[in-house]
């Protein structure tokens, strides 16, 4: 199988294997680039601030559970720390989406400067 024929920020080939009669991988097939860019702005659009408010939610109504004396201290102490579990997964979830992002308009830069120095004819 072959390679994706794409370069990487580093100037390197592609390390992804493609299958004929492909050239790229998604993320290097200039077909695909206007299809990349719209699945990032869908990704950017999404409502991920939902499962913030879900979070803060229950956390409220955990501590008002305990002031009222309805939930046991102790069971209100684990159920904080899985809260705080699922504040962190949110976090990772968070970074990766906007990394993804972020490769998606490094791409889509890099792309536009090659084409634009594939396209330019020095005269001398």
């Amino acid at each position: 199988m072959a390679r994706c024929a794409g370069t990487t920020r580093d100037g390197g080939q592609c390390t992804t294997i493609v299958k004929p009669p492909n050239e790229y991988c998604y993320q290097h097939d200039p077909a695909r680039a206007g299809e990349r860019k719209r699945n990032a702005s869908r990704a950017g659009k999404s409502s991920g601030g939902r499962g913030v408010r879900e979070l803060k939610k229950r956390i409220s109504e955990v501590i008002d559970e305990v002031l009222d004396d309805s939930l046991d201290r102790g069971r209100a102490a684990v159920a904080i720390q899985g809260f705080n579990a699922l504040k962190g997964v949110l976090e990772l979830e968070r970074k990766v989406k906007e990394t993804d992002e972020l490769e998606a308009r490094i791409e889509e830069l890099e792309q536009r400067q090659e084409g634009a120095k594939g396209g330019r004819r020095w005269e001398a």
